[in-house]
């Protein structure tokens, strides 16, 4: 499945790795940005896939019912309910401390539309489970997906956000006006 995947990814659509998911490490969130299309599911799926590392993902309840709900929960997928007043961040930091290895696939903005402030989930989840963050980035503009090395939170909110804003300063998405 690698070598397919890697095809794909590599020659037919003509993307390229700047780096790759740590491999040494079992348990972190990843953050993949812009998300700005449909598009930047099968990327992902597809960049996970060619690199051999499993990450996970969370996604709406509609999408995990019907037919294709058996196909998201193949690819790694778990549904979850997010107009329920129930914290994730505690459900998920407890998947975490339950699992030998774990590594979770995440769009900080939360949403394909334009935001101007990233959702904060990601952060408490790596916070609660001690984990590091894993910056990849969709960049379409030049076909690349980058990654950065493992980062761990620190105390100061504000310095860490700083830090993954410059990761992802001037990345352009599928529809680069919603980046």
């Amino acid at each position: 499945m690698k070598t397919i995947a890697r095809f794909i990814l590599f020659t037919i659509l003509g993307w390229k790795f700047k780096g790759d998911f740590p491999k040494d490490i079992k348990k972190y969130v990843v953050i993949a940005a812009p998300h700005t299309s449909w598009v930047d599911f099968p990327i992902a799926i597809l960049s996970r896939m060619a690199s051999g590392v499993m990450v996970n993902f969370i996604g709406k309840n509609s999408l995990f019912k019907g037919p294709f709900g058996f196909f998201f929960r193949a690819l790694g997928g778990t549904p979850v309910n997010r107009n329920k007043s129930e914290n994730l961040v505690d459900a998920i930091v407890q998947i975490f401390n339950t699992k030998q290895e774990f590594r979770l696939g995440l769009s900080p903005e939360g949403t394909r539309k334009k935001v101007h402030q990233w959702k904060t989930g990601f952060y408490y989840i790596a916070k609660g489970a001690n984990v590091p963050i894993v910056m990849a980035t969709l960049d379409f503009e030049n076909k690349q997906i980058a990654f950065s090395k493992p980062y761990y939170t620190t105390d100061n909110k504000e310095k860490d956000f700083a830090y993954f804003n410059r990761f992802f300063y001037n990345v352009k998405g599928k529809n680069p006006e919603l980046s």
